[in-house]
């Protein structure tokens, strides 16, 4: 296969594939040495970085996939907003699919241990509305369900994948973009969640107190786990308690 023909066969396989191409797929699927791919992979990269092209192709995660470019975001979230009706979320679920977006894959106690809620009624809300799905089920006792975030969330949120997903603090726009306005917010569901013990905090009144909220969280979790791993390395393996020791008595005894 000549450089003019591989150049085009690279950019349709690109484009189709769902995860990132990795160098050794391509050359394998055009039935050609790596070298000469990766040598029209290069072109055909260098083609795309004029400015008259939207979009680009990135190499990520091993492989190269197509973004749009950072510059043309804005637009393309705006005309993906248009596609679909307005999203109404409740301030738990927001926060909560926070929490699933930046915490990924993740379970259900795993939520509730950071927001200080039971969130199986969010949950549910957020799965009902496509926003999450489920990603198999984590290897500890009980194997609870771990979430992820969907490819609704994407679309919603105008983010080609999650390595576009922003900081906290950006991430406060895009959820404005995704609800339209602060009237995109719907009241909460008594039923979607109730706390997992007394809960002194109300709940935010806006989306930036909401992913405010969330920021605090994610750190406190944070914090609570370096705290934990570091009382687990000077102390008794993790699960374990430390033990009284015997008392003379008991001692003496067990000489017996």
């Amino acid at each position: 296969m000549t450089e003019f023909d591989l150049k085009p066969a690279l950019e349709a396989i690109i484009y189709a594939a769902d995860d990132p191409a990795t160098l050794e797929q391509l050359a394998a699927a055009l039935g050609e040495d790596k070298l000469p791919v990766k040598a029209a992979l290069d072109e055909l990269i260098a083609s795309y970085s004029s400015e008259e092209r939207g979009i680009e192709i990135r190499a990520v995660a091993g492989g190269y996939k197509m973004y749009t470019k950072p510059q043309h975001h804005d637009v393309v979230r705006r005309f993906i907003k248009s596609l679909r009706p307005p999203l109404r979320l409740s301030m738990p679920a927001l926060e909560t699919l926070a929490v699933i977006a930046y915490k990924q894959p993740v379970t259900a106690p795993e939520i509730s241990e950071i927001r200080g809620v039971n969130t199986s009624g969010v949950i549910s809300t957020l799965l009902d509305k496509k926003l999450i799905a489920t990603a198999g089920r984590k290897e500890v006792i009980g194997r609870p369900i771990l979430y992820k975030t969907s490819k609704e969330f994407l679309m919603r949120f105008g983010l080609s994948d999650l390595d576009e997903l922003p900081s906290l603090k950006e991430f406060e726009a895009l959820a404005r973009e995704a609800l339209g306005t602060e009237e995109g917010m719907a009241s909460a569901d008594i039923s979607e969640e109730q706390p997992a013990e007394p809960h002194p905090e109300s709940h935010p009144a806006s989306v930036s107190e909401a992913i405010h909220h969330v920021a605090e969280e994610l750190a406190n979790a944070e914090a609570q786990r370096e705290h934990q791993a570091l009382a687990t390395s000077e102390g008794m393996p993790s699960g374990q308690l430390d033990e009284d020791p015997p008392s003379p008595s008991a001692k003496s005894t067990s000489a017996d």
